[in-house]
């Protein structure tokens, strides 16, 4: 069975055309059956295509001269859904074009285009950013929401929680994805009045396909007990970029100490099969 193609807005995103087709020639060589369809500049995708001729043969460009800029308020982005290419390639996927959309662009007009044309779930009032994280178990976690929605209250977290435990059965065939709420402990007492409230939906709630599991805390997010963490945008973007943040400063202070000295540039020969694991934790070190 063929798989659907996935349509690309190529002007998206800070770096554009060079970086989208890059990723999709990567995708590509990952993948091979992977087909694209590559929205904007057709000259300027030509150019990018030329590197990359793995690519050339699976992507079909639809040409485009509007973009959706980056700082474009989303009431503004969606008058032009259907000249823009972020339009163009979420409007491929409600045609049946494509299976799926992607674009590095603004995202305030992206989740804005893609709702009105492509509505939400049955029982689903509005769409979450979500990301796959790294765990120190066998599996990623899935964390939304992470800045769609800044206030979310009790109906829109048990809403996450089923948008969640559907992406993670989708990704890894579990029946009933572990789902939990972030909190600032796992105490049934803990917690604002919208997170205890969710919790007992989610606890006398039947026939959702998860396994709600109560709160976790921030630190315990990659620890790989749990499936799906939901929270509300504003503490989701907080938590995402502590993650970050921590990340990039415990990898700068390992460049420091492994340059700092010949000696320790001899170390990092050493030790570099180990500290592969930080950079794909769910492998194992030789």
């Amino acid at each position: 069975m063929s798989l659907p193609r996935i349509a690309i807005d190529a002007m998206g995103g800070d770096e554009g055309v060079r970086v989208m087709i890059s990723g999709a020639a990567e995708a590509r060589r990952r993948h091979d059956k992977f087909k694209f369809l590559l929205v904007g500049d057709e000259e300027r995708i030509k150019r990018g295509l030329d590197s990359h001729p793995n690519l050339r043969a699976a992507a079909e460009i639809l040409h485009c001269d509007d973009v959706v800029g980056g700082d474009e308020k989303p009431t503004q982005a969606l008058r032009r859904a259907k000249t823009t290419s972020m339009g163009l390639a979420i409007n491929a996927v409600k045609t049946g074009d494509a299976g799926a959309a992607l674009s590095a662009g603004n995202t305030g007009a992206l989740m804005a285009m893609a709702k009105l044309a492509l509505r939400t779930m049955p029982g689903i009032d509005r769409p979450a950013l979500a990301a796959l994280m790294p765990t120190l178990g066998d599996n990623d976690v899935i964390m939304l929401d992470l800045g769609a929605n800044t206030e979310a209250d009790a109906r829109n977290l048990v809403q996450y929680a089923i948008m969640g435990a559907a992406y993670s059965r989708i990704l890894t065939g579990l029946e009933q994805p572990r789902v939990r709420l972030l909190n600032i402990g796992t105490e049934e007492s803990k917690g604002t009045d919208r997170l205890r409230d969710a919790a007992a939906q989610l606890q006398a709630a039947t026939g959702l396909a998860l396994s709600f599991d109560g709160f976790v805390e921030s630190d315990k997010i990659n620890r790989g007990e749990v499936d799906v963490v939901v929270t509300d945008g504003f503490s989701g973007n907080i938590a995402l970029k502590a993650i970050e943040g921590t990340a990039r400063f415990v990898t700068d202070l390992l460049r420091r100490a492994f340059t700092s000295s010949i000696r320790s540039k001899v170390g990092f020969l050493v030790s570099r099969p180990a500290t592969e694991l930080l950079r794909h934790p769910g492998g194992k070190a030789d």
